[in-house]
């Protein structure tokens, strides 16, 4: 089953704001990667987020720590395993909408991903939790 991860990225040199969260689904050799600019909340509005270059998959494992480079840092908030419930293309990583079930202690429930003109939206719905990882 493949693996999820959502981690908090502060002090990056290109985040004007200081502090976002990447969201990685295990895709093949990489995990497609997303910069959502909040942590999307259930039933709560779309969280706005850009897709970012492929994360090797050795960030599905990161717990906390310095990033090489002076890139900051990252925390996990959430990690687990996520069905591919549907998505507009047979592989994860040509989809520009697709919807997962994210299964974990901390986080579990579905995840909506689409793309809205040059951005995505994402969304979470149904049993959908958040707590301290």
């Amino acid at each position: 089953m493949p693996r999820f991860a959502l981690l908090e990225h502060i002090a990056a040199p290109d985040d004007p704001l200081g502090r976002h969260f990447d969201l990685l689904l295990e895709a093949g050799e990489a995990c497609r990667t997303w910069r959502l600019m909040d942590v999307p909340q259930a039933g709560g509005p779309c969280v706005a987020g850009m897709e970012i270059v492929p994360h090797r998959l050795a960030w599905l494992d990161h717990i906390e720590g310095e990033i090489s480079g002076g890139r900051g840092s990252a925390r996990r908030m959430a990690a687990g395993t996520f069905d591919l419930l549907s998505s507009d293309a047979v592989d994860l990583t040509a989809a520009t909408e697709c919807v997962v079930r994210m299964n974990s202690e901390t986080l579990a429930g579905r995840l909506r991903l689409e793309t809205i003109g040059e951005g995505w939206a994402v969304s979470l719905r149904s049993d959908v939790m958040l707590g301290q990882a």
